[in-house]
């Protein structure tokens, strides 16, 4: 499917990219020309970044005021609060999916053509990526990963979420802000993992996507030790309550798929 056909599919699947961006000056250039040469729509948000950073996001929003909106928060609110800045601005202009990936250049820019045939295909669902990595990735994180995978598992009663983490997603939107308007969902580096099981919660079939995933040498991380584990760690608690209150339709839910 050629990519300029996205944006001429039926009103029920119009998407749009959406990139939260916080002090990634050095690679959000080459991310959003990517993006822009595959004839799509773009939604940056300015997480509270630099003013070295502001500048190269008015720059790039100057340069192709047709394809690109920015959004703006005064400070930084989070990977998530910028995400959910994100989709509502993405509804309130009419988009019916937003492709979600990250400003840092981990993200393979060409993957995003396949992402959006999988989303018009099953619009209803959420596509997921799951890395595939290359041997730039720390090994903390690469196995660090694999115990809230295990929580995962656990919250949901499920081995369909094959990663939480990834943030290179297809969202259909009328859930998304749905789940927004009554629920509040982690603002930081809890959001991926946090918003992702609520949505399997809610019945939003997950679509797992393979992808390449990298860590550039000179790469920003703002992932803060203490802080975003005591997060993580009590989202996942949170969400295992919430997992035995819904614990009889989650095992309906496992019983009919069999």
């Amino acid at each position: 499917m050629a990519v300029a056909a996205f944006c001429s599919e039926p009103p029920m699947f119009k998407p749009c990219v959406l990139i939260p961006v916080y002090n990634h000056e050095h690679a959000i250039g080459d991310v959003v020309s990517e993006v822009l040469a595959l004839n799509l729509p773009c939604i940056l948000v300015d997480d509270g970044s630099s003013p070295d950073c502001a500048i190269v996001l008015d720059r790039l929003a100057e340069a192709a005021p047709d394809r690109i909106v920015l959004e703006r928060h005064a400070v930084n609110r989070g990977k998530g609060g910028a995400a959910l800045t994100g989709f509502h601005r993405a509804a309130r202009a009419g988009y019916s999916h937003a492709l979600q990936i990250d400003a840092d250049g981990q993200h393979c820019v060409a993957d995003i053509p396949r992402f959006l045939e999988h989303a018009a295909a099953q619009p209803q669902a959420l596509i997921v990526g799951y890395p595939v990595y290359d041997e730039s990735v720390p090994l903390v994180r690469f196995y660090g990963r694999y115990l809230t995978h295990v929580w995962v598992w656990i919250n949901t009663l499920s081995l369909k979420i094959k990663d939480s983490m990834c943030g290179f997603r297809v969202y259909p939107l009328a859930p998304v802000v749905g789940l927004a308007q009554r629920q509040k969902i982690g603002a930081r580096m809890n959001f991926d993992t946090d918003i992702l099981v609520r949505l399997y919660w809610d019945g939003i079939e997950i679509v797992n996507v393979p992808t390449r995933v990298g860590y550039p040498a000179d790469g920003v991380s703002h992932f803060r030790v203490w802080r975003d584990n005591v997060l993580i760690s009590r989202m996942h608690a949170t969400l295992f309550f919430g997992m035995l209150l819904r614990l009889p339709r989650l095992l309906m839910r496992k019983w009919r798929s069999q």
